[in-house]
């Protein structure tokens, strides 16, 4: 008997090389007042990007442009609204990484109502209830990881000891659209494939394994699963398939993360994320392989027989193309390809990127946000460092 479960609303996707090209036509029916976010240059110089700056230009919209450089921040957010105050906008349509797709979402959901971001977002602040209006927003993903096109929050950042990473999170703020276009990773540079990749698959096996995870989420899960496998490290090397693989992958694993939740690995990836300048990405390719490790050690002291055991193995199978392997060889295949993984893509230490073993306590006292709690075993205290310290040099 399958149990109940829900699903939330996902946007309308328009999948395929050059889908970039009916943007225009989708965003027509809207209105024709746009506000364009992007990343700072690479989208704005490519040929996609003043080809699709031609065809607006062409179909009578008036495009009022916004850059944005790295993690977004709440007073970037709440600076960007003040400065559109008094303005009329029809829609809001973010192009670029995970980054840019969640500026652009905030914004949607701040420009009429005018307030600050801080009012809202989860764990900071007043947290008053969103009531909007949101204007319509269309996401156009140019790399391969987060799945914030098909999410209904925006990750925002501040940086510091006493920093912080929240999400802003309504409904109202899922994209009308997704549109995923593969050629857009074409000038993605190694670096961000290999970290945006390894983002993808965990949440594709964060919400695989979720204590909320159904089995609509866990097909859509092992598709994206299937899909990184073959296509991560063709994806790295430049192959045009291997785009295609993981601008796939990266969509099911924001649909899956939006719907059940995620684990260990982004619980670990809030903190660090606020209290380092570490890209998201970068710290769930450096934590993947040791944070599964420990969960698997932790199931399989509690209940040598524990379901999920049996939902690591089919991982692990996939992941080395093994359909006929035994539990225990896929379990061990799964940490071996993990790490291999984490090798081969360049992944770095905790220690390269600036953590310290006294920062530890610290990370693990703020590493029990939403995420943690759906992963699908409760680590103590000391499991968690236990991941820290696997990872640290």
């Amino acid at each position: 008997m399958i149990s109940s479960f829900a699903i939330g609303a996902i946007p309308k996707i328009v999948f395929g090389c050059g889908s970039i090209r009916e943007l225009p036509t989708l965003a027509k029916p809207f209105g024709h007042r746009m506000v364009l976010v992007t990343g700072h240059a690479s989208f704005v110089q490519s040929e996609a990007g003043r080809t699709l700056n031609q065809a607006l230009h062409h179909e009578g919209f008036s495009v009022h442009r916004l850059s944005i450089t790295g993690e977004p921040s709440p007073d970037q957010i709440d600076a960007i609204i003040a400065n559109l105050q008094g303005q009329s906008f029809d829609l809001v349509v973010g192009v670029g990484g995970g980054s840019v797709l969640d500026a652009a979402k905030a914004i949607s959901g701040l420009l009429i109502p005018g307030n600050s971001v801080m009012d809202h977002l989860e764990g900071v602040g007043p947290e008053w209830p969103y009531e909007g209006p949101a204007i319509p927003f269309i996401a156009v993903p140019t790399t391969a990881g987060t799945g914030s096109e098909a999410t209904r929050n925006a990750v925002l950042t501040r940086h510091g000891p006493e920093g912080f990473k929240k999400s802003f999170r309504d409904d109202s703020l899922m994209a009308r659209y997704a549109i995923i276009d593969p050629d857009l990773l074409a000038s993605c540079p190694k670096a961000l494939i290999a970290a945006n990749g390894m983002d993808a698959l965990t949440q594709l096996m964060e919400a695989y394994v979720s204590l909320k995870a159904n089995p609509m989420t866990d097909a859509l899960a092992l598709s994206g699963i299937a899909a990184a496998a073959r296509g991560l490290l063709p994806c790295f090397e430049g192959v045009a398939s291997g785009r295609s693989d993981m601008a796939y992958a990266a969509l099911l694993s924001g649909i899956c993360l939006a719907q059940v939740g995620l684990g260990s690995v982004h619980g670990l990836a809030q903190p660090l994320g606020s209290f380092f300048p570490i890209p998201h990405g970068v710290v769930c390719g450096t934590l993947l392989a040791e944070a599964t490790a420990v969960n698997l050690d932790v199931l399989s002291r509690q209940d040598p027989h524990h379901p999920v055991l049996q939902k690591y193995a089919g991982v692990g199978r996939i992941l080395m193309n093994q359909a006929d392997l035994e539990e225990k060889e896929a379990l061990n295949g799964l940490i071996e390809t993990l790490r291999a993984l984490t090798h081969t893509l360049a992944l770095p230490s905790l220690e390269s990127l600036g953590v310290d073993r006294a920062d530890f306590d610290r990370i693990v006292a703020h590493s029990r946000g939403s995420s943690m709690k759906t992963n699908p075993v409760y680590l103590e205290d000391a499991d968690i460092r236990n991941i820290l310290e696997r990872c640290f040099a």
